[in-house]
């Protein structure tokens, strides 16, 4: 069974260096996801794994950032993460918290869903 403590590592790992594959090892054929991003196309549910690599290359194009554990928690079926991220968006310093609810099936990931602190107003005025 996969625990919140290695999806988790795997989806920093994702957002911090833009490596994937761990990640992707990790989720079911049916993975959705869902992010608060405000923009068209981004803006409902997600599915799959090419669509996730997509959004980590449209985040790192932005971000530049560190995330930290602050809180970890599971059961067999749901594991969450409330990590602070800090560094740059858009080129200007920022810091925020962001949680991420992960789906579990059997030994695999099979969604998440991400849940922000801030507004991200950074997204439409790069």
């Amino acid at each position: 069974m996969i625990t919140n403590h290695e999806a988790f590592d795997a989806f920093k790992r994702a957002l911090e260096t833009g490596h994937t594959a761990d990640f992707l090892n990790k989720v079911t054929d049916d993975f959705h996801f869902f992010v608060p991003l405000p923009l068209e196309g981004w803006n409902q549910k997600q599915q799959g794994r090419e669509r996730f690599e997509e959004l980590i290359r449209f985040e790192r194009s932005v971000f530049q950032m560190r995330l930290t554990p602050l809180i970890e928690l599971e059961n067999e079926s749901y594991g969450m993460v409330v990590f602070s991220a800090e560094g740059l968006l858009n080129g200007k310093p920022f810091r925020n918290e962001l949680t991420v609810v992960f789906e579990f099936e059997k030994d695999r990931i099979r969604s998440f869903r991400e849940y922000v602190g801030m507004p991200l107003k950074n997204y439409e005025n790069p």
